[in-house]
């Protein structure tokens, strides 16, 4: 078996740990609007100082994501972008140097179409650090985290603000490289105010697993990057960005992925 300690996403958190850091974990979608310049996102946000980032595999029927996640899809899907395409961009990305911790965000549908093990060793051998499936529940995580493993992956899972204190600490035992806590209840999408309960919620988590507990959903500005730092060990930010890009779309490359990157180091600043 792989040994996971040697996984950039958990050297990543042990880093950032040790240095009394906490993580911004940006999420773009892969692909949007194309490929090249999801691999000049990674190398711009890798130089900005962030460790580990998302990338959203493409799906016609996203599981929990808001309008913007699910319009970025449609459009990359509609351009002809395939996960083969993605591992492609991502090998090239390592071939260049790139040192980013990657974590796939991908649905069940498509890991089970491909074949799990076929699925899972192309992320591992393409680059990849860790995958999130949102859709698999924890009683069909146990043959996935196992061979996620023996690929080199970390199977991160998530726990919503409705998921029983008891089965919390039972999905952070399966979960590996970070825990997923969703903010709020509902799809994603960026707001003004998190759920109060979202802070005192992760630090009680945080208490029954040395995991690293990172929160998602709902995050759309610095302050909020802080305020769930507070109790986190990162903040994830998707369709704050993912807007921004959407904005930026029309522009040149070098144009979309500078603004893009000057958003997400406005993000990391609380937390540097």
């Amino acid at each position: 078996m792989t040994d996971l300690q040697d996984n950039r996403l958990i050297r990543a958190f042990a880093e950032l740990r040790s240095a009394g850091k906490k993580a911004l974990i940006p999420f773009i979608t892969a692909g949007f609007p194309d490929l090249e310049t999801t691999t000049a996102l990674l190398r711009d946000f890798e130089a900005r100082g962030v460790r580990i980032c998302e990338l959203g595999i493409p799906f016609s029927d996203p599981v929990a994501d808001g309008p913007v996640i699910q319009d970025s899809y449609t459009k990359t899907i509609a351009a002809g972008i395939t996960s083969d395409k993605i591992l492609d961009a991502v090998c090239k990305y390592r071939a260049g140097g790139g040192k980013l911790a990657l974590a796939a965000m991908v649905s069940y549908s498509i890991v089970y179409r491909h074949g799990v093990g076929s699925y899972l060793a192309d992320l591992g051998e393409g680059g990849f650090d860790g995958v999130i499936i949102p859709d698999l529940s924890l009683e069909e995580a146990g043959g996935v985290e196992g061979q996620a493993s023996q690929v080199g992956l970390c199977n991160i899972m998530l726990i919503a603000p409705t998921t029983p204190p008891p089965r919390r600490l039972e999905i952070a035992r399966h979960s590996r490289g970070f825990i997923y806590y969703v903010s709020v209840t509902g799809i994603t999408g960026q707001r003004q105010l998190l759920p109060p309960a979202t802070i005192a919620a992760v630090a009680e988590l945080r208490k029954g697993t040395d995991t690293p507990v990172c929160v998602g959903f709902g995050i759309s500005r610095p302050e909020m990057v802080a305020e769930v730092c507070r109790a986190a060990d990162g903040a994830i930010v998707g369709s704050a960005i993912v807007a921004r890009m959407a904005a930026g779309e029309s522009q040149a490359r070098d144009k979309l992925v500078q603004d893009t990157g000057q958003f997400v180091s406005q993000l990391l600043e609380p937390i540097k």
